[in-house]
């Protein structure tokens, strides 16, 4: 995990693989990271696993599930409740079940500037 990143109350990180979180990411209360699931075109449903890579400045809100194999590039929003099964671009901003693409996310710079300290 890098720097200043956080992970909110309850959430579950299934790690069957690996799960790399870059700088400044926040993953909210109860999202599921989940890397790890069954072939199903196998009656055996054999375990598969896939490592879920989430960038840096990137946003999982509460309650979002992501699934093996997903990387959520830098900058990008998962919006909560979302379920996200494909990799989301970055800087984009993705919501629903499964996930898609809402909007391209936009940085008011203006808003830094306001905010720090005189």
């Amino acid at each position: 995990m890098g720097d200043f990143s956080v992970l909110g109350d309850e959430v579950d990180c299934y790690t069957m693989n690996d799960i790399t979180i870059g700088s400044k990411v926040a993953v909210s209360q109860r999202a599921f990271l989940c890397t790890g699931s069954h072939d199903v075109s196998s009656l055996l449903r054999p375990l598969i696993t896939a490592p879920i890579s989430i960038e840096n400045h990137a946003w999982v809100a509460a309650q979002a599930f992501v699934g093996p194999g997903v990387t959520i590039g830098e900058g990008a929003v998962v919006g909560a409740c979302a379920g996200v099964f494909k990799d989301v671009a970055p800087w984009h901003i993705v919501g629903g079940n499964p996930a898609a693409f809402l909007k391209t996310r936009k940085i008011n710079e203006s808003l830094i500037e306001e905010s720090k300290p005189q």
